[in-house]
């Protein structure tokens, strides 16, 4: 008995009298029959043996990209599964007939040899239009009740349609017909992707949608769709996988106009940006309305405790300079956070000391830690001695992470650490790690954003003990990103409490030596000195010296004048605006020596 190889079977397929392709594992065409050759009449073998699959059935389509997906599925679905598939109305021939494929894997164990794709022609209509034969299967296909198919026909709200398996519109309602501008005889026959615009055309938007509709039996989507007119609409469309008896045979697609809608949303948006700006604006105001007097209310203050006062009278005087001190705080953070979320902080670019700002502020903390609690600083000998960027806006940002760990912490240890993470020729990264044994937080990485929303404390519990806005670190995250850099936040690792960290990328300044010989820092040294010659030199001065100053607050213009009585300013004169000012300058120049 004579035993058929490999290449004689491949032969008897060629040989068979039913329309059948064999394929490679990567879609290439292997072996034809005779039997789609017969079928297929006009084309011969080499038009198909050697070519991918897709480019010999659909090559001269030029919606060839939308006319692959239903094949393409069911050859994937027909490998995965190992099982065979039928894919519907898949090839529509020139002389006007539609066949569809009954995709069949080839396996050895787990290798895939072949897949046999066999022909069965749907029907036959010689003479019709490919693509108006396969609308005409698709809605005999798709028939529904009479009184359904009435309903969905008369409804005028929404866009309801059907498309064949390769995206051709198959029937229209009243409401398409409204909503796109097309009537029935324009449109039934011609591609869905008639309604999307050119970018999303660029993108392969209309197939994809097919594709993922195949896949996963449904696709939504928002976007803008185009009428016959060429205006355009914003659409809510729903495409829905269509299957009878198991045979995917079409897409049904619900277009709804949401076009008011979004216009009321955007309506709203740009109401809600409005009031934010209006809120912003409005604590900005506020914010410089109270702190104005609060200058006031804290130099009299310093001005009282200046003069003789019982022990009574100077412990209550500090106890008002203590609460005006927190309460400008408070009021410091509320203009800061309005200012950087109306985008009006403007970062200055100047020397800074790293090193100098880290230390300047752990010194101050020192006051403020309890007695069981250690302060250590450890600043990285590798950190240049000066960068360009805003040393007060930086030592605002460690100031608070430094000041929230020693609030936090009533034992163990509070550690500061400012390295160099990175640098190039140009900048330079900053990381400062504040690592505490405090209280800690109760944070998953789903709440830990909440730390940087500005009004949040986490800690409700300790909300009473330990008093603050919850601005703080929200406007350090922002201060934090103007100088291109990073704050975050990690648990302790070897005890209770937290490290708070952040970066900041700083500009190098050229090593280039001063005129004078003096490198940066001297001169700002240099500069610091000046500044003290000027106060000595202004107290040697000053009874000689007539001024006049302009100060629209009524206290801040009392305590003006006595804070420049106690530098020896004793002929003052106050303008209460600067109009007034500049009236009382012009009708005599020359009586006073500064104003």
């Amino acid at each position: 008995m004579a035993v058929m190889d490999d290449a004689d079977a491949m032969d008897l397929w060629g040989l068979s009298p039913v329309p059948t392709l064999i394929l490679s594992p990567t879609c290439r065409i292997d072996r034809v029959s005779d039997g789609l050759l017969d079928a297929w009449g006009g084309r011969g073998r080499p038009e198909f043996v050697g070519k991918d699959v897709f480019d010999a059935l659909y090559a001269a389509s030029s919606l060839k990209r939308f006319d692959r997906i239903p094949l393409t599925r069911f050859i994937d679905v027909a490998t995965n599964t190992r099982k065979p598939q039928l894919c519907y109305a898949a090839y529509n021939a020139g002389d006007g007939s539609s066949w569809s494929a009954r995709v069949i894997p080839i396996f050895r164990r787990d290798n895939l040899l072949s897949l046999v794709l066999e022909w069965e022609m749907v029907q036959s209509k010689p003479g019709s239009l490919s693509g108006s034969l396969a609308i005409e299967m698709t809605q005999n296909m798709l028939s529904v009740d009479e009184t359904l198919g009435l309903l969905i026909k008369s409804v005028k709200d929404y866009a309801i349609f059907l498309l064949d398996t390769k995206g051709y519109v198959a029937t229209w309602n009243n409401g398409a017909e409204l909503l796109k501008g097309f009537k029935k005889t324009e449109i039934v026959g011609r591609h869905f992707s008639t309604f999307y615009g050119d970018e999303d055309l660029r993108n392969g938007k209309p197939e994809s949608e097919l594709e993922i509709c195949l896949r996963e039996g449904r696709v939504e989507d928002e976007g803008w769709r185009y009428r016959r007119d060429g205006t355009r609409f914003w659409a809510n469309v729903v495409i829905t996988a269509v299957y009878r008896e198991g045979v995917h045979v079409g897409f049904g697609k619900v277009t709804r106009d949401l076009t008011e809608r979004r216009d009321a949303e955007l309506r709203l948006v740009e109401a809600y940006e409005e009031s934010a700006k209006l809120k912003n604006e409005f604590l900005a105001n506020m914010s410089h309305e109270i702190r104005t007097p609060m200058h006031g209310l804290l130099s009299a203050c310093t001005l009282l405790l200046d003069t003789p006062l019982t022990q009574n009278q100077r412990d209550l005087a500090d106890l008002i300079a203590d609460a005006g001190q927190m309460l400008l705080q408070v009021i410091n953070s509320i203009l800061d956070y309005s200012k950087l979320a109306s985008g009006n902080v403007i970062m200055t670019s100047i020397p800074i000391d790293t090193s100098n700002i880290v230390s300047s502020v752990v010194r101050n903390a020192q006051v403020r830690l309890r007695p069981e609690v250690k302060l250590q600083l450890d600043l990285s000998p590798d950190l240049p001695k000066t960068l360009q960027g805003d040393p007060l806006r930086y030592r605002q940002v460690v100031q608070n992470i430094v000041d929230n760990a020693v609030k936090f912490t009533e034992e163990g240890l509070v550690s500061v650490q400012t390295t160099v993470l990175e640098e190039d020729e140009e900048t330079c990264t900053i990381l400062t790690n504040v690592t505490d044994t405090g209280i800690g937080l109760q944070v998953t990485d789903a709440t830990a954003q909440n730390l940087y929303k500005p009004f949040i404390q986490l800690e409700q519990s300790y909300s009473k003990r330990f008093q603050g806005t919850g601005l703080g670190l929200s406007i350090a995250k922002s201060i934090v990103e103007l100088m291109n850099g990073q704050l975050g936040y990690r648990p302790n690792p070897v005890s209770r409490g937290s490290i708070f960290w952040f970066t900041a990328k700083l500009k190098k300044i050229p090593e280039e030596k001063l005129e004078n010989g003096d490198s940066v820092e001297l001169q700002l040294r240099v500069a610091s000195e000046d500044a003290r010659s000027l106060v000595q030199r202004l107290e040697e001065i000053a009874p000689q010296m007539k001024l006049l100053a302009a100060e629209d607050n009524l206290i801040n213009q009392q305590v003006l004048r006595r804070m420049l009585h106690s530098f020896g300013f004793s002929q003052v004169d106050i303008a209460s605006n600067g109009a007034e000012a500049v009236s009382i300058v012009d009708n005599a120049p020359d009586t006073y020596d500064l104003f």
